[in-house]
């Protein structure tokens, strides 16, 4: 590898989260004294990160377009609850529970970039809006009760490990090798990165931008379902505030991930180390008993402060061309 091509990688902002993640590891398994690297502890760390990657990437979809999507929480919540309601209530097979809560993800997805697209109102507003309309159906599939019980065949699967790593985990890391692809490889995803970066250069080359918003929205609910059935998997049991908790990492993993606010930027594996990240500092809070407030504040200001240097970095960029 030459030099420049080196010093270019070592100025990624992907590079810098990778050394960030590797020394939080290393000093938080020294703090427990070790305690960190034992198979149940490693086990349980990343197979309660597979959801804050996916969650992370359903917001990277919209924020590649330059928009928010605020009810990527409410409708993991509600995809679970339909996943196990269809499972204990309707009697269906995994399957097809399944197979329904991702068809609830990306309709209700359909719907938020639909709204967007014919009221011409910022996504922000309309997600605002969808995300108090979802959590009360959440709450309407069965109230404040607790589904458990459901496919032992599914828990099972939320249990299983291949070589000592969780297999939610894979699939999570497989689901965001797929939407790195996407924005890669495919037509569709590039347009999307297009829209985000100028729709009005994007309209002149013949991209629509209506199509994209519909595009984004819509993979990201689907992407909520993914994160839905994940959650009923690993977890065993949910019930109506499941997803209350998720906004904020949506948010934290693509932003501190080198995602830009203003649209046209993608990252995946920034996406996924950050989330990495978030969830050290999660289990530092359990840990240490920290209390959890102080987590949201050193969460919070560390988003406003990956903002904040994106701003800056955009400005440069533009002075120097």
């Amino acid at each position: 590898m030459s030099t420049s091509r080196a010093g270019v990688i070592a100025g990624r902002p992907e590079f810098t989260l990778a050394l960030l993640a590797a020394a939080g590891f290393v000093a938080l398994a020294v703090a427990t004294g070790g305690g960190m690297l034992s198979s149940g502890t490693l086990g349980a760390f990343f197979r309660f990160l597979a959801v804050p990657i996916i969650i992370g990437l359903s917001q990277m979809v919209v924020l590649a377009i330059g928009q928010m999507n605020l009810s990527v929480g409410a409708l993991t919540g509600l995809c679970s609850m339909v996943a196990a309601w269809l499972m204990i209530d309707a009697g269906l097979p995994a399957p097809v529970a399944v197979l329904g809560a991702l068809a609830v993800g990306g309709a209700a997805g359909l719907v938020n970039g639909l709204l967007v697209v014919f009221t011409r109102i910022n996504g922000f507003i309309v997600t605002l809006a969808t995300m108090t309309i979802i959590e009360g159906l959440r709450y309407g599939v069965n109230g404040p009760d607790t589904f458990q019980g459901y496919s032992s065949g599914l828990r099972d699967f939320g249990r299983a490990s291949v070589l000592g790593l969780p297999v939610v985990f894979l699939v999570a890391l497989a689901v965001a090798a797929l939407v790195g692809v996407f924005f890669a490889r495919t037509v569709a995803g590039r347009q999307l990165l297009a829209t985000g970066g100028s729709p009005f250069a994007a309209r002149l080359s013949g991209v629509s931008n209506d199509r994209s918003i519909i595009v984004a929205h819509g993979l990201s609910g689907l992407l909520a379902g993914v994160a839905a059935i994940i959650t009923v998997a690993a977890s065993g049991s949910v019930n109506s505030s499941i997803g209350d908790d998720l906004l904020l990492p949506s948010f934290a993993a693509p932003i501190i991930g080198g995602v830009a606010l203003t649209g046209g930027v993608v990252s995946v594996v920034g996406t996924c180390l950050a989330a990495f990240l978030v969830r050290l500092v999660d289990v530092m809070q359990a840990q240490f008993g920290i209390n959890p407030r102080w987590i949201d504040l050193i969460v919070g200001a560390v988003v406003l402060g990956a903002v904040l240097l994106g701003t800056v970095r955009q400005r440069l960029l533009r002075r120097s061309s």
